[in-house]
Order: C-alpha cells, then sequence, then structure tokens
C-alpha cells in the first residue's frame, strides 16, 4: 500500500477535527458543559482521545469553536436561502432571525456558550468566530452602515444581550418581544427575515442529529472504497 499524499492527510486531519466540533455541539446540548468530557467528546467523534488536545487547548475553547461554527454556518445559510436577496434590510432580518433561532431552539447549548463566555479566560478568538464576524459585518455594510467599524461591534453586542435575555434562568424574556425591539431598532418590517412560528424553507423547526451534521464536513474518508 503507497503511503497517503500530504494532501489526503491534511483532509484526514479536517474532518477528525470537523467531527470534534460535532460531538461538542450535539453532547452539549444534550447533556450540558458539566456533565460532558473531552473523553465523551472524543468517543462521540470515534477520534483518539489524544487528538482533542492536539487540536484544541481545551474544553471551553473546543466548545466556543463549535458553537462560532453553528453559528456562521446557520448564519450564512439564513443569509444565502432561497430567494437570494442582496436587500440590506431582508439580510438583517435575516441575520437577527438565525441567531435568535439558535437560542430558540438550541437553549442548553448556547446557555452553556453564554456562561463560558463570562468565566476567566472569556472570549477566545479562532477561525470560527472571525467567519462569523465576517458575515456580520457584511451584513451590517450591506443594511447601509457609514461606520462598520462601529456599527458591527454594536449588532454583535445586541444580538449576545438579546440571546442572553432569551436564556437568562428564572427570567427569561420571550423572543418575539426580543425580536421586535431588534427590528424596531434597525427599521424592519416584522414581516421581513422569519417572522416567529414560521418555518424557513428547507428548514426544520426542531434540531436533530441529521440536521446539525450539514454544518459539519465529515463525509467518508477521502480514498475509501465504496461497496
Amino acid at each position: 500500500m503507497s503511503p497517503r499524499s500530504a494532501s489526503v492527510n491534511e483532509e484526514l486531519r479536517r474532518r477528525s477535527k470537523e467531527r470534534l466540533l460535532q460531538a461538542a455541539v450535539e453532547l452539549v446540548s444534550e447533556r450540558g458543559y458539566d456533565a460532558t468530557t473531552l473523553g465523551d467528546i472524543a468517543d462521540r467523534a470515534g477520534s483518539a482521545r489524544g487528538l482533542v488536545s492536539y487540536y484544541f487547548p481545551g474544553k471551553r475553547q473546543l466548545l466556543q469553536s463549535a458553537v462560532h461554527r453553528l453559528m456562521h454556518r446557520t448564519l450564512e445559510e439564513a443569509l444565502e436561502r432561497e430567494p437570494r436577496t442582496d436587500d440590506g434590510q431582508e439580510r438583517m432580518a435575516r441575520a437577527i432571525d438565525a441567531i435568535l433561532g439558535l437560542a430558540r431552539v438550541r437553549p442548553v447549548l448556547m446557555r452553556q456558550h453564554m456562561a463560558g463566555l463570562l468565566q476567566a479566560e472569556g472570549f477566545v478568538p479562532c477561525p470560527e468566530q472571525r467567519r462569523l464576524a465576517e458575515l456580520l459585518r457584511d451584513t451590517v455594510a450591506r443594511h447601509g452602515s457609514c461606520d462598520v467599524d462601529s456599527d458591527y461591534p454594536m449588532l454583535r453586542a445586541l444580538l449576545m444581550g438579546a440571546v442572553y435575555a432569551a436564556l437568562v434562568p428564572g427570567a427569561p424574556m420571550p423572543v418575539p418581544v426580543l425580536r421586535a425591539e431588534l427590528f424596531r431598532r434597525y427599521r424592519l418590517d416584522w414581516e421581513m427575515g422569519v417572522p416567529p412560528d414560521a418555518e424557513a424553507p428547507g428548514g426544520t423547526c426542531e434540531p436533530d442529529r441529521t440536521d446539525l451534521a450539514r454544518f459539519f464536513a465529515t463525509g467518508p474518508e477521502p480514498g475509501a472504497q465504496s461497496k
């Protein structure tokens, strides 16, 4: 058997990392952060446990990368779904609904993510977060911002605040109320985006593993023979 090429090895590493990201999202959604170990994540991903520490400094960094992946892919899908549009108002509405939708359908995961941002290590920049930032900055620019460097952090802060308010234990605010406030701020019509109780074309209202898997590229290993 000839040795694998560098490109095949790189693809295998990428898919191994993808499986870890997906497993982290699945397990924290099911069990919560404290009840999920790095060993659990490695086992769910079908990876050697040493690979987790090879790719990520720790569990908190892994979870942040995994959630940021889910957020940027959810946002990307919402912005580009049919009918596609370049209208800045509609794209802002879709962005708001995409992020608030994660708070609604994945409350355990998003609550653990928000809690992690308030821990000592706080916010950890990563490639997944940078992709999310690029999409939000583009959304702000298309919405008509004259100062994206100021308006993007404000949008990010407002979305984070809304997610926190929707998930705070004991005193959550209804997502439609939070949506209405954000829509007023950005002068959006209520019918834009995906209003409450509506479903995006091709989407799903309830998460499952099949739905989640489309955000993580973990197909057959390169070079695998079909049977």
